[in-house]
């Protein structure tokens, strides 16, 4: 059985949870690499990375390289006599990074390969109406989520769920995952399968501001998927418009409502109680929002203290 020494690579929130679980279970992390400190906010403060906090928290050995094939890096890094590191919702690696350890670098990834290679598989599986999804290990090799797999396990997806409560389950999934593939590491028992490559591999694009915006015109569960796969971040975003104005709305949470009506697509229909939008097959009830300026609120919030005319729409 080989003892490892293991250097810990990632940056959010997701990979804090798996790191804890590491050190929990009694694994030895000889160093933890993260993303440079970025200004964030609007006094530009220099803002630390989540698994920068934990890494300092718990007297961790904490390397933040802006360049990973700077000379001092790489010697710092073979300096911890490292045998396997492992990579979490990191960066891509320099061939030079991820052969250095003599077990290999595996990485966990929040899907189950190969589908939904790329920085957004869980905003992604929900939007595309998954109904189920996971996590994979995998060793690392020169291109982006496509090495011989070790690990995968899957959970349903609910159709009510969200792109944050998703990423929970699937944090907690991927603890699991990377203990047994660890287990499995330590005791030479590791067998892998390749990916198959095919043309109906559906990936997890990069989010921007153009495939985060509702189309109203889409089929009622399209939309819906679109809010629940955004929420709470970055969030999925439409135009409101009535009287000559106009407000970037963000919406968090929605409801479809499934009935005939003989409204435009995209009108507001607004009671004291209710916000809802016209779409093919009903309506897209809105349960909470953020007009910009404002607080995230309830549409009962909102419609307490704004009223909307009959000609209002959202496009």
């Amino acid at each position: 059985m080989e003892k490892l020494r293991i250097i810990f690579m990632g940056t959010p929130e997701f990979a804090v949870g798996i790191l804890d679980t590491i050190i929990k279970n009694n694994y030895e992390v000889v160093g933890v690499i993260t993303a440079a400190d970025k200004p964030a906010g609007r006094g530009q403060k220099l803002k630390y990375s989540a698994v920068k906090e934990y890494a300092l928290e718990n007297n961790l050995n904490l390397l933040q390289p802006t360049n990973l094939k700077d000379e001092t890096f790489l010697e710092e890094l073979k300096s911890l006599q490292a045998n396997l590191q492992i990579v979490v919702a990191f960066r891509m690696l320099p061939k030079l990074v991820w052969e250095m350890p003599s077990l290999g670098t595996f990485n966990l990834h929040a899907s189950l390969l190969p589908n939904y290679r790329g920085a957004a598989p869980i905003n992604w599986a929900i939007i595309n109406g998954e109904t189920k999804t996971g996590v994979t290990t995998f060793f690392i090799d020169d291109k982006i989520d496509t090495g011989a797999m070790i690990l995968s396990a899957e959970t349903a997806i609910d159709t009510t769920e969200n792109a944050g409560q998703l990423h929970d389950r699937l944090m907690h999934l991927g603890c699991t995952t990377v203990i047994d593939t660890l287990k499995l590491i330590e005791n030479g028992n590791v067998t892998t399968s390749i990916q198959n490559d095919s043309s109906d591999i559906k990936t997890a694009y990069k989010l921007n501001k153009e495939n985060c915006k509702i189309d109203w015109s889409k089929s009622i569960t399209e939309i819906h998927n679109l809010i629940r796969g955004l929420s709470p971040y970055p969030t999925a975003w439409c135009f409101f418009s009535d009287k000559g104005e106009e407000w970037n709305v963000k919406i968090y949470e929605a409801k479809i409502i499934t009935e005939a009506h003989s409204y435009s697509i995209g009108q507001l229909i607004c009671t004291k109680k209710e916000m809802k939008i016209a779409v093919t097959e009903g309506y897209i009830q809105i349960i909470s929002l953020q007009f910009p300026g404002k607080k995230k609120m309830t549409a009962i919030e909102l419609l307490n203290g704004v009223t909307f005319s009959e000609s209002a729409k959202a496009h």
